[in-house]
């Protein structure tokens, strides 16, 4: 069978997609670490992967495993005793597990409809600091995770159209022990005003 130079590029392309999908699912191993260390929690768990896509599973000594990213997190939360980031009240709690379930269902699923992403969570942010209330949750957390690798790739002028996103994730970005192990990134340039009237 005689291959063409367009099958060796579609080969190659797909074959970088499945790598690309594949390094983003064990990026959850390296967030729930990150999550640990935010959360103070001493004692790192043992974490493994189970099926094609690679979902997390935390191997509890006296109980049954915990699979999942967002049942793990919260399990995590909840060990650490910082209910607080799992929402306030009964309407921010289903706001954080809106956002939760968004990360998994949307987010990691469907990497290659980033603009449609983007948009969304730009709207939703117009008039937020935060995806759930008043203050940083577990929501922020693992959303910030999963849209970092989008974020880092992206132009500034692609950034600046998503304002709302490009100023939560900074703010984020430099909330005190949350970005342990991804790099800054440069969300917004500086930008100097001259004044007329001067």
């Amino acid at each position: 069978m005689e291959r063409t130079p367009k099958g060796y590029t579609s080969n190659f392309v797909e074959a970088g997609l499945k790598l690309f999908i594949q390094s983003h699912r064990n990026m959850a191993l390296r967030e729930l670490a990150s999550l640990e260390k935010y959360l103070g929690l001493k004692k790192p768990n043992k974490y493994s992967t189970q099926g094609d896509k690679k979902v997390p599973v935390l191997q509890n000594n006296n109980a049954p495993p915990l699979v999942g990213l967002v049942t793990i997190a919260c399990h995590l939360v909840k060990e650490a005793k910082r209910p607080e980031l799992l929402g306030d009240g009964a309407e921010g709690r289903a706001v954080v597990q809106q956002w939760l379930e968004y990360r998994v269902t949307k987010l990691d699923s469907h990497i290659e409809d980033t603009k449609s992403i983007l948009k969304d969570l730009n709207l939703y942010m117009q008039d937020k600091v935060y995806l759930a209330g008043n203050q940083l949750t577990l929501a922020d957390v693992l959303m910030y995770y999963g849209i970092h690798s989008i974020i880092l790739d992206l132009a500034v002028q692609e950034k600046e159209q998503y304002m709302n996103v490009a100023r939560w994730f900074d703010h984020i970005q430099h909330h005190p022990g949350v970005r342990h192990h991804l790099p800054p990134v440069v969300v917004l340039r500086n930008r100097l005003y001259t004044s007329r009237h001067h």
